[in-house]
């Protein structure tokens, strides 16, 4: 974990006093447009977290490091992210710990990947399609740093043909049709390994627990995670108008 002042290269996430933000990467000649103005990045570098800044307009802001909550919620992507909500359950559903090698497809925009990578796990990873690949290892390497490429293999294949290079700890699966997949994973899967797939719609994650029996899973359970938070201003308590109800269905099977 990065600490001290902000320095060149540091992913930066702008937060204006309207909670606005907006992620930049830190270079010495680099500049911060928007329709408050412009801020310089040499206005940036080497001051602390949480800092004030101003722009030429006047806006202020304050720059933090990203958490991966933020970083995924605000970084480039080419495909809809699964939600920090969902990811951290699935961390814990796959019980993902260092040093685990664990199968995971499809990649999208890479935010599943970061939690697991962040946890010390070992991906080998399918994607169908090179440009949401391509955005996945850019994404984990602008937030985790290069080095981490070193434990996240992309391939470019479908994980409905075959599943190589097992045996694996653990299955993460976010695919139309995860059921195609676990026949594979009755191969694949070290004995008592855990397989966990998130799948939008009930009749999907039905489908997969069918299949999980079908093919010997044990302890099955299908979940669905919602995040409600609560406004809180002096006298002033109550949920939030909004919130983030119901994106998917989170399927965890044994295999046994």
């Amino acid at each position: 974990m990065t600490t001290g002042p902000l320095a060149e290269g540091d992913l930066v996430l702008l937060i204006d006093n309207k909670k606005r933000r907006y992620l930049i990467t830190l270079e010495t000649d680099g500049e911060f447009h928007s329709h408050a103005g412009v801020l310089p990045h040499a206005e940036v570098i080497g001051i602390d977290e949480g800092s004030e800044v101003t722009s030429t307009k006047g806006q202020r802001f304050r720059p933090f490091r990203p958490s991966l909550e933020e970083f995924i919620l605000a970084m480039p992507r080419g495909a809809q992210v699964i939600y920090p909500k969902d990811i951290a359950t699935m961390l814990m559903q796959g019980d993902i710990g260092p040093g685990m090698r664990v199968f995971e497809s499809g990649l999208g925009s890479g935010a599943l990947s970061m939690g697991l990578l962040r946890a010390g796990a070992e991906i080998t990873g399918y994607e169908i399609r090179d440009d949401f690949a391509a955005r996945a290892q850019k994404n984990v390497s602008r937030f985790l740093g290069e080095e981490t490429l070193e434990r996240y293999d992309v391939q470019i294949r479908s994980a409905y043909d075959t599943v190589e290079g097992g045996p694996y700890d653990r299955f993460m699966l976010d695919l139309p049709e995860p059921w195609q997949v676990i026949p594979h994973a009755t191969e694949a899967l070290v004995p008592g390994g855990l397989l966990v797939a998130y799948t939008p719609s009930i009749t999907q994650a039905q489908r997969v627990r069918e299949t999980l029996d079908r093919h010997g899973f044990t302890h099955g359970s299908t979940l669905e995670v919602l995040h409600r938070n609560w406004h809180i201003e002096g006298q002033a308590v109550r949920p939030d108008h909004r919130m983030v109800a119901h994106t998917a269905f989170l399927t965890r099977a044994r295999r046994g």
